[in-house]
């Protein structure tokens, strides 16, 4: 761990992200506000990971263009773990130590094997994972997200379903694909509690790998099963994976997938196969969308070019800055999470839906929109949401 922290800072990220910046090691109290970074460049979510961490280099840079906070820069202090919890864990010591406020986490795996020592130590965490199980402050005080849960997400997605069944004789068959990770896990039991309450038929699950190049084997065997419709928990390249390995097979079943599995590099990734089957969650909007915080974005990375997950840390930063802008005298963890629970519909610029906390619930939001390919391009379906229902918190 010692190599990974004096090889993989914040220079190297950069390098990963051809981004040139640098890091101050500790910095003096009021003369900058360190945030803690952990982000996933090289690991098995890499490929949605590398535009996330984009996002908070350039986010920095802005906010910092723009005041700081209240005349004081912030200096995000970015590292890589490579999606392994032991490194995530070491990280968050280190940044404990060096008195972060708040830290930028990531994956749901890590999230939740921090979630005991960020409760205990007052940090905020704002994370890349959506998982469900960190947004009742009463088990999670200090854990925040900023999109749409992925609990959430596949209940909408089983709405979604319902809405545009057609067939009178009988009801949907849906399955769900996953990998075999806290992070493709958690909200299944959501998505069947859904699918047993709407009436669907529901057949065997399928476990796909985040970085698997053959699905074949577990689509034979839901082809046994024949469902309409199968809900895919993964990331892009795995989607793409399945999608083709479909389209091969002759499989006709649509597929519906959770918020990190579809964008931009998806109908690239899976051609034909992604045509008019594939729909996705989308709690944050495609990069470059016509709204706001895209001249905001532009006026930092000027014409680089990432998928939609750059918006998701960009949204994260956007929502710690506005906190921290409200706190009073130090910035501590304590201060920053009150401050965080007096957001009220906070506009994100068009980049999602508007964002809520409060000291009972630390859902951001209830609603997406749902998008799908056609001719090999994005194409936006519906707005949809769910009720902000007491009974769907924390799980």
């Amino acid at each position: 761990m010692k190599s990974l922290w004096k090889t993989i800072g914040i220079a190297m990220l950069a390098l990963a992200l051809g981004m040139g910046v640098s890091v101050q090691g500790h910095a003096k109290k009021g003369k900058v506000i360190l945030v803690g970074g952990i982000y996933d460049t090289t690991g098995p979510t890499s490929a949605v990971g590398i535009p996330y961490a984009a996002a908070g280099v350039a986010a920095e840079k802005y906010i910092n263009q723009h005041g700081g906070v209240n005349g004081v820069p912030i200096k995000l202090i970015a590292n890589d773990y490579g999606y392994k919890i032991p490194e995530a864990v070491a990280l968050y010591k280190k940044y404990k130590d060096m008195g972060v406020p708040c830290i930028q986490g990531w994956g749901t795996g890590d999230t939740n094997a921090l979630k005991t020592f960020i409760t205990k130590d007052k940090i905020v965490y704002i994370s890349a994972s959506f998982d469900a199980h960190l947004d009742d402050p009463a088990k999670t005080p200090y854990n925040f997200f900023v999109g749409t849960s992925y609990s959430d997400q596949i209940r909408i997605a089983m709405q979604f379903i319902k809405e545009t069944w057609t067939d009178k004789s009988r009801p949907p068959k849906v399955v769900f694909i996953y990998p075999d990770h806290p992070y493709g896990k958690n909200p299944i039991p959501a998505g069947k509690a859904m699918a047993k309450e709407l009436g669907f038929e529901i057949g065997p699950d399928e476990i796909v790998g985040l970085r698997a190049i053959d699905a074949t084997s577990q689509l034979l065997h839901m082809k046994e099963f024949n469902p309409d419709w199968a809900w895919i928990g993964g990331t892009t390249p795995s989607t793409a994976v399945i999608l083709k390995d479909a389209a091969k097979l002759g499989l006709k079943t649509k597929f519906i997938i959770n918020c990190w599995g579809m964008d931009e590099d998806l109908p690239k990734l899976a051609g034909e196969a992604a045509n008019d089957r594939a729909y996705g969650m989308f709690n944050f909007a495609p990069f470059g969308a016509d709204v706001p915080a895209t001249k905001e974005i532009r006026s930092v990375i000027g014409d680089k070019q990432y998928t939609l997950h750059f918006n998701k840390e960009w949204v994260a930063m956007m929502v710690m800055w506005e906190a921290m802008k409200r706190v009073k005298g130090e910035i501590t963890g304590p201060k920053l999470k009150a401050a965080l629970e007096t957001l009220r519909d906070f506009d994100t610029g068009g980049l999602t839906a508007p964002i809520t906390f409060t000291p009972t619930d630390h859902r951001p939001n209830t609603k997406l929109a749902i998008y799908t390919i056609k001719d090999g391009k994005l194409t936006f379906v519906k707005w949809s949401e769910i009720p902000r229902a007491k009974k769907y918190l924390g799980w």
